[in-house]
């Protein structure tokens, strides 16, 4: 998604078990706990002659400061836009009882992450009879006349 490295991992720099403090790049989303959530883009960064985070709602309008540590500010996480299928077989858990499908997911920055769709029997049952009716309704079906 955003394209920055892992802090958890030790070859990023940081040690086992401690995350590194978020550090806010120009053009980033952020949300300002001390604003109650409320979400911007960073448009100044401190050290650029300001001693502060400068921030803009993302639609345009009044600016706003948040401390030069950013403690009060969090990621805001692309998107989801939709999820395809990935062409690998399906794994059925009989433990668990339940079916895992690999999906990618794509977001609204134009990245992509796979993951796991998990189904439970009953929702393997709604998503065939659902599917199936699709099928039965449209012309692109196997065999038929279009």
């Amino acid at each position: 998604m955003s394209g920055r490295p892992t802090p958890h991992l030790p070859s990023q720099g940081a040690e086992l078990g401690t995350a590194a403090p978020f550090c806010p790049q120009l053009g980033d989303l952020v949300a300002d706990t001390a604003k109650d959530g409320r979400v911007g883009v960073v448009v100044t960064l401190p050290g650029e002659g300001a001693a502060t985070y400068h921030l803009r709602p993302p639609g345009g309008g009044a600016e706003w400061s948040a401390p030069a540590d950013a403690s009060t500010l969090k990621p805001v996480p692309a998107k989801v836009t939709h999820a395809t299928l990935l062409v690998t077989d399906a794994v059925y858990d009989r433990r668990a009882k339940q079916v895992s499908l690999a999906v990618l997911v794509h977001y609204e920055d134009g990245g992509s992450s796979e993951a796991a769709l998990i189904l439970t029997p009953s929702d393997m049952e709604q998503l065939h009879a659902r599917t199936g009716r699709i099928l039965a309704d449209h012309e692109w079906l196997p065999g038929r006349a279009p």
